[in-house]
């Protein structure tokens, strides 16, 4: 080579250099969107009319006249429920209190049933003891006989008005096992049909049921 056609040879550029790539505009806008792309500021932009936060949607939806109405809706039966409880509550003290008294009721009228009798039987006994008093000073036992039958008197009839128990006789009556308790049969004396014959120990009623069967000596059948 002669010295007119000799060139300093120059390195080769490296790839990606301005002097590799001629086609790549100068400075830092050869990357699309980069900060120096055209039109561009160097910012990121903002984005607009994106959907909201988690925060401000919910506070948007509390503020929903559906979602006040339901909360309201919600408190009312929320206050309803502790107002029926409540009644329920004072509904089973006021139960549990009637049954106590009830049955506390119950006891007293089975301990006091007898009281009216009672206070009636008293005054026998005083009836009884002024005529024992009476005989003892006088020593007139015909006048104490004639004042326990009056006062016998006076208390069978006051059981019968008063408390419906009745003493019935039985002698001359045909056996009625509903009514009478043979404690005896006398054989010397057949009938057709049995027959009471004497009373031991007289029979009681108490209103329309009997109360002490009758004692009685009854007679023989005479076709045994």
């Amino acid at each position: 080579m002669s010295g007119e056609d000799t060139k300093d040879i120059q390195p080769p550029a490296a790839p990606g250099s301005p002097e590799g790539n001629p086609a790549a505009p100068e400075g830092n806008s050869a990357l699309p969107g980069g900060p120096e792309s055209p039109g561009g500021t160097g910012e990121v932009p903002e984005e607009k009319g994106g959907p909201e936060s988690p925060g401000e949607g919910k506070k948007s939806g509390r503020h929903h006249p559906r979602i006040k109405e339901l909360e309201a809706k919600l408190e009312a039966a929320e206050k309803e429920e502790l107002d029926l409880r409540d009644q329920l509550l004072r509904k089973q003290a006021d139960f549990e209190n009637y049954r106590k008294r009830i049955f506390r009721e119950k006891e007293e009228a089975i301990s006091y049933a007898n009281t009216l009798l009672l206070q009636d039987l008293i005054l026998i006994l005083d009836d009884l003891e002024r005529a024992i008093k009476s005989s003892g000073e006088t020593k007139d036992f015909e006048g104490l006989f004639s004042g326990v039958v009056m006062i016998e008197k006076q208390f069978t009839g006051m059981l019968e008005r008063k408390y419906g128990l009745k003493r019935f006789d039985s002698a001359g009556e045909e056996f009625d096992p509903e009514r009478h308790e043979a404690l005896a049969v006398d054989e010397s004396e057949k009938k057709d049909r049995r027959m009471v014959l004497e009373d031991y120990l007289k029979g009681y009623t108490l209103k329309d049921r009997v109360l002490r069967h009758a004692k009685v000596r009854v007679s023989g059948l005479a076709n045994e």
